[in-house]
Protein backbone atom coordinates (compact mmCIF):
# COMPACT_ATOMS: atom_id res chain seq x y z
CA UNK A 1 0.00 0.00 0.00
CA UNK A 2 1.16 3.40 -0.48
CA UNK A 3 -1.40 5.11 1.75
CA UNK A 4 -0.29 6.96 5.27
CA UNK A 5 -1.10 3.88 7.64
CA UNK A 6 -4.08 3.33 8.59
CA UNK A 7 -5.44 6.61 6.80
CA UNK A 8 -8.42 4.45 4.24
CA UNK A 9 -9.36 3.37 7.94
CA UNK A 10 -9.65 6.81 9.39
CA UNK A 11 -11.74 7.89 6.75
CA UNK A 12 -13.72 4.83 6.57
CA UNK A 13 -14.81 5.37 10.20
CA UNK A 14 -14.60 9.19 10.17
CA UNK A 15 -16.81 10.04 7.16
CA UNK A 16 -18.14 7.05 5.40
CA UNK A 17 -19.88 4.75 7.38
CA UNK A 18 -21.62 7.11 9.75
CA UNK A 19 -22.43 9.39 6.86
CA UNK A 20 -24.45 6.42 5.41
CA UNK A 21 -25.83 5.34 8.32
CA UNK A 22 -27.59 9.04 9.43
CA UNK A 23 -30.44 7.09 7.43
CA UNK A 24 -30.94 3.76 9.73
CA UNK A 25 -31.83 6.18 12.76
CA UNK A 26 -33.70 8.87 10.89
CA UNK A 27 -37.24 9.59 11.21
CA UNK A 28 -37.59 10.24 7.59
CA UNK A 29 -37.33 6.65 7.07
CA UNK A 30 -39.93 5.73 9.43
CA UNK A 31 -42.19 7.88 8.06
CA UNK A 32 -41.25 6.72 4.45
CA UNK A 33 -41.98 3.26 4.67
CA UNK A 34 -45.14 4.03 7.27
CA UNK A 35 -46.62 5.56 4.02
CA UNK A 36 -45.90 2.32 1.77
CA UNK A 37 -47.75 0.41 5.13
CA UNK A 38 -44.46 -0.80 7.02
CA UNK A 39 -44.28 0.35 10.18
CA UNK A 40 -41.81 -2.27 11.84
CA UNK A 41 -38.76 -0.89 12.57
CA UNK A 42 -37.13 -4.06 12.12
CA UNK A 43 -38.48 -4.72 8.88
CA UNK A 44 -37.95 -1.12 7.59
CA UNK A 45 -34.75 -2.28 8.22
CA UNK A 46 -34.43 -5.35 6.68
CA UNK A 47 -36.14 -3.82 3.18
CA UNK A 48 -34.00 -1.06 2.51
CA UNK A 49 -30.71 -2.66 3.17
CA UNK A 50 -31.52 -5.84 0.87
CA UNK A 51 -34.20 -4.36 -1.43
CA UNK A 52 -30.95 -3.97 -3.75
CA UNK A 53 -30.57 -7.31 -4.09
CA UNK A 54 -34.51 -7.83 -5.34
CA UNK A 55 -37.24 -9.99 -3.70
CA UNK A 56 -34.37 -12.68 -2.05
CA UNK A 57 -35.52 -14.89 1.13
CA UNK A 58 -34.60 -14.76 4.74
CA UNK A 59 -31.49 -17.43 4.02
CA UNK A 60 -29.96 -15.09 1.37
CA UNK A 61 -30.44 -11.77 3.61
CA UNK A 62 -29.15 -13.80 6.79
CA UNK A 63 -25.94 -14.46 5.06
CA UNK A 64 -25.16 -10.91 3.48
CA UNK A 65 -25.91 -9.47 6.70
CA UNK A 66 -23.89 -12.08 9.04
CA UNK A 67 -24.97 -10.63 12.33
CA UNK A 68 -28.94 -10.97 12.36
CA UNK A 69 -30.49 -13.59 14.15
CA UNK A 70 -31.90 -15.86 11.56
CA UNK A 71 -35.31 -16.56 12.93
CA UNK A 72 -35.23 -12.09 13.17
CA UNK A 73 -34.94 -12.21 9.67
CA UNK A 74 -37.63 -14.77 8.84
CA UNK A 75 -40.57 -13.16 10.25
CA UNK A 76 -39.85 -10.23 8.32
CA UNK A 77 -38.24 -11.61 4.85
CA UNK A 78 -39.68 -12.72 2.51
CA UNK A 79 -43.24 -11.40 3.55
CA UNK A 80 -42.55 -7.77 3.28
CA UNK A 81 -42.08 -8.30 -0.40
CA UNK A 82 -45.59 -9.10 -0.27
CA UNK A 83 -46.47 -5.51 0.76
CA UNK A 84 -44.06 -3.28 -1.28
CA UNK A 85 -41.77 -4.48 -4.49
CA UNK A 86 -37.85 -3.53 -3.48
CA UNK A 87 -38.32 -1.11 -6.71
CA UNK A 88 -40.33 1.06 -3.64
CA UNK A 89 -38.37 0.06 -0.60
CA UNK A 90 -35.19 1.49 -2.65
CA UNK A 91 -37.04 4.89 -3.97
CA UNK A 92 -38.15 5.08 -0.30
CA UNK A 93 -34.98 4.90 1.09
CA UNK A 94 -33.56 7.58 -1.42
CA UNK A 95 -36.02 10.48 -0.11
CA UNK A 96 -35.28 9.40 3.34
CA UNK A 97 -31.83 10.32 2.55
CA UNK A 98 -32.90 13.16 1.29
CA UNK A 99 -34.53 14.45 3.72
CA UNK A 100 -32.57 13.15 6.20
CA UNK A 101 -29.23 15.20 5.13
CA UNK A 102 -31.24 18.13 4.86
CA UNK A 103 -32.63 17.89 8.41
CA UNK A 104 -29.08 17.37 9.57
CA UNK A 105 -26.86 19.57 7.69
CA UNK A 106 -29.22 22.61 6.59
CA UNK A 107 -29.81 23.13 2.84
CA UNK A 108 -26.59 25.07 3.00
CA UNK A 109 -24.33 23.00 3.22
CA UNK A 110 -26.47 20.37 1.36
CA UNK A 111 -26.10 22.69 -1.51
CA UNK A 112 -22.58 23.19 -1.15
CA UNK A 113 -19.45 23.21 -3.16
CA UNK A 114 -18.05 20.62 -0.67
CA UNK A 115 -20.54 18.64 -1.04
CA UNK A 116 -20.60 18.35 -4.56
CA UNK A 117 -16.46 17.95 -3.88
CA UNK A 118 -16.79 14.83 -1.30
CA UNK A 119 -19.28 13.33 -3.73
CA UNK A 120 -16.75 13.52 -6.66
CA UNK A 121 -13.85 12.40 -4.33
CA UNK A 122 -16.38 8.99 -2.92
CA UNK A 123 -17.37 8.42 -6.69
CA UNK A 124 -13.96 8.61 -7.55
CA UNK A 125 -13.15 5.66 -4.71
CA UNK A 126 -15.70 3.33 -6.06
CA UNK A 127 -14.45 3.22 -9.52
CA UNK A 128 -11.59 0.81 -8.05
CA UNK A 129 -14.41 -1.81 -6.36
CA UNK A 130 -15.19 -5.02 -7.23
CA UNK A 131 -18.09 -6.99 -7.71
CA UNK A 132 -16.64 -11.02 -6.70
CA UNK A 133 -17.89 -12.25 -3.06
CA UNK A 134 -18.97 -9.35 -2.40
CA UNK A 135 -23.06 -9.50 -2.66
CA UNK A 136 -24.36 -6.48 -0.95
CA UNK A 137 -21.90 -4.05 -2.56
CA UNK A 138 -22.35 -5.47 -6.13
CA UNK A 139 -26.14 -5.31 -5.92
CA UNK A 140 -26.12 -1.42 -4.76
CA UNK A 141 -23.34 -1.07 -7.61
CA UNK A 142 -26.22 -1.91 -10.14
CA UNK A 143 -28.05 0.98 -9.14
CA UNK A 144 -28.56 4.35 -10.94
CA UNK A 145 -26.24 6.85 -9.74
CA UNK A 146 -28.64 10.09 -8.39
CA UNK A 147 -27.96 13.17 -10.43
CA UNK A 148 -28.06 15.51 -7.01
CA UNK A 149 -24.46 15.92 -4.95
CA UNK A 150 -25.76 14.84 -1.71
CA UNK A 151 -27.40 11.77 -3.04
CA UNK A 152 -24.43 11.21 -4.74
CA UNK A 153 -22.29 11.66 -1.69
CA UNK A 154 -24.89 9.38 -0.20
CA UNK A 155 -24.66 6.67 -2.90
CA UNK A 156 -20.95 6.08 -2.75
CA UNK A 157 -21.03 5.90 0.67
CA UNK A 158 -23.12 3.17 0.38
CA UNK A 159 -21.28 1.37 -2.18
CA UNK A 160 -18.14 2.14 0.14
CA UNK A 161 -19.89 1.08 3.09
CA UNK A 162 -20.96 -2.49 1.46
CA UNK A 163 -17.47 -3.19 0.21
CA UNK A 164 -15.86 -2.72 2.98
CA UNK A 165 -18.65 -4.97 4.65
CA UNK A 166 -18.64 -7.51 2.12
CA UNK A 167 -14.74 -7.76 3.00
CA UNK A 168 -15.36 -7.80 6.32
CA UNK A 169 -17.08 -10.84 6.84
CA UNK A 170 -14.33 -12.42 4.63
CA UNK A 171 -12.20 -11.40 7.19
CA UNK A 172 -14.57 -12.44 10.09
CA UNK A 173 -14.52 -15.96 8.78
CA UNK A 174 -10.47 -16.29 9.21
CA UNK A 175 -10.88 -15.20 12.59
CA UNK A 176 -13.20 -17.85 13.44
CA UNK A 177 -15.86 -15.35 14.95
CA UNK A 178 -19.60 -16.25 14.52
CA UNK A 179 -21.83 -13.49 14.14
CA UNK A 180 -22.55 -13.14 17.87
CA UNK A 181 -19.13 -13.44 18.82
CA UNK A 182 -18.29 -11.02 16.30
CA UNK A 183 -20.66 -8.07 17.76
CA UNK A 184 -19.56 -9.04 21.60
CA UNK A 185 -16.37 -8.69 20.58
CA UNK A 186 -16.56 -5.30 18.88
CA UNK A 187 -18.55 -4.22 21.95
CA UNK A 188 -15.96 -4.92 24.06
CA UNK A 189 -13.44 -2.59 22.13
CA UNK A 190 -15.84 0.15 23.49
CA UNK A 191 -16.49 1.10 19.80
CA UNK A 192 -19.45 -1.47 18.96
CA UNK A 193 -23.07 -1.42 19.26
CA UNK A 194 -24.78 -1.28 22.84
CA UNK A 195 -26.09 -4.76 24.20
CA UNK A 196 -29.15 -3.21 23.93
CA UNK A 197 -29.42 -2.54 20.39
CA UNK A 198 -27.79 -5.98 19.46
CA UNK A 199 -31.20 -7.06 21.21
CA UNK A 200 -33.49 -5.15 19.61
CA UNK A 201 -32.24 -4.72 15.99
CA UNK A 202 -30.51 -7.69 15.58
CA UNK A 203 -32.83 -10.12 17.53
CA UNK A 204 -30.14 -11.94 20.14
CA UNK A 205 -31.16 -12.95 23.08
CA UNK A 206 -29.63 -12.02 26.42
CA UNK A 207 -28.42 -15.88 26.67
CA UNK A 208 -27.57 -15.73 22.99
CA UNK A 209 -25.01 -12.87 24.26
CA UNK A 210 -23.91 -14.40 27.60
CA UNK A 211 -23.44 -17.86 25.76
CA UNK A 212 -20.95 -15.86 23.16
CA UNK A 213 -19.14 -14.36 25.62
CA UNK A 214 -18.49 -17.55 27.39
CA UNK A 215 -16.88 -19.25 24.05
CA UNK A 216 -15.48 -15.94 23.74
CA UNK A 217 -13.73 -16.03 27.31
CA UNK A 218 -13.03 -19.84 27.15
CA UNK A 219 -10.62 -18.90 23.62
CA UNK A 220 -8.71 -16.51 25.97
CA UNK A 221 -10.72 -13.55 23.84
CA UNK A 222 -12.39 -11.93 26.67
CA UNK A 223 -11.09 -11.97 30.23
CA UNK A 224 -13.81 -12.34 33.18
CA UNK A 225 -14.70 -8.66 33.46
CA UNK A 226 -15.88 -8.86 29.85
CA UNK A 227 -12.76 -6.74 28.72
CA UNK A 228 -10.71 -7.77 25.65
CA UNK A 229 -7.61 -9.79 26.56
CA UNK A 230 -4.62 -8.61 25.07
CA UNK A 231 -4.65 -12.08 22.61
CA UNK A 232 -8.14 -10.78 22.35
CA UNK A 233 -7.01 -7.31 21.29
CA UNK A 234 -5.05 -8.61 18.88
CA UNK A 235 -7.52 -10.39 17.33
CA UNK A 236 -9.81 -7.77 16.86
CA UNK A 237 -6.30 -5.82 15.28
CA UNK A 238 -5.82 -9.06 12.78
CA UNK A 239 -9.54 -9.15 12.11
CA UNK A 240 -9.23 -4.74 10.89
CA UNK A 241 -6.02 -5.09 9.15
CA UNK A 242 -7.26 -7.74 7.02
CA UNK A 243 -10.41 -5.97 6.20
CA UNK A 244 -8.39 -2.99 5.25
CA UNK A 245 -6.29 -5.41 3.45
CA UNK A 246 -8.88 -6.12 1.36
CA UNK A 247 -10.51 -2.63 1.19
CA UNK A 248 -7.70 -1.43 0.51
CA UNK A 249 -8.44 -0.90 -3.77
CA UNK A 250 -10.44 2.68 -3.84
CA UNK A 251 -8.63 4.57 -1.42
CA UNK A 252 -5.42 3.41 -3.47
CA UNK A 253 -7.44 4.92 -6.89
CA UNK A 254 -8.10 7.83 -4.88
CA UNK A 255 -4.34 8.63 -3.91
CA UNK A 256 -2.88 10.01 -0.67
CA UNK A 257 -4.81 13.26 -1.36
CA UNK A 258 -7.68 12.84 -2.45
CA UNK A 259 -8.07 10.46 0.27
CA UNK A 260 -6.97 12.97 3.31
CA UNK A 261 -9.58 15.88 1.26
CA UNK A 262 -12.74 12.83 1.74
CA UNK A 263 -11.89 12.74 5.14
CA UNK A 264 -11.62 16.22 5.51
CA UNK A 265 -14.84 17.28 3.44
CA UNK A 266 -16.76 13.91 5.09
CA UNK A 267 -15.44 14.07 8.37
CA UNK A 268 -17.00 17.55 8.96
CA UNK A 269 -20.20 16.84 7.64
CA UNK A 270 -20.72 13.93 9.91
CA UNK A 271 -19.45 15.76 13.07
CA UNK A 272 -22.16 18.45 11.77
CA UNK A 273 -24.91 15.44 11.61
CA UNK A 274 -23.55 13.63 15.08
CA UNK A 275 -24.21 17.19 16.69
CA UNK A 276 -28.18 17.47 15.20
CA UNK A 277 -28.78 14.19 17.22
CA UNK A 278 -28.02 12.00 14.23
CA UNK A 279 -27.93 8.94 16.12
CA UNK A 280 -29.31 7.56 19.53
CA UNK A 281 -27.08 8.57 22.46
CA UNK A 282 -27.17 5.03 24.11
CA UNK A 283 -25.99 3.70 20.56
CA UNK A 284 -22.50 2.80 21.39
CA UNK A 285 -20.59 1.24 24.62
CA UNK A 286 -20.71 -1.58 27.04
CA UNK A 287 -23.37 -0.67 28.41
Amino acid sequence: MTLPPLAARRCWHAAINPLHATVYFSPEITKEFAGLGISDRVAVNLAHRSAAMGAVGAGAVTAAFYNYRHDLVARHVPAVWDAITPEQALAARLRAADGTLRRLLGDETVESPEVAEAADLAMRATEACTRHARPLYAAHADLPVPQEPHLRLWHATTLLREHRGDGHLAALLLAGLDPVEALISHTATGKGMNPKWLKVQRGWTQDDLDAAADRLRGRGILDAAGDLTEEGGAVRERLEADTDRLDAAPYEHLGADGLARLTELGGALVVKAVTAGAFPADLMGRG
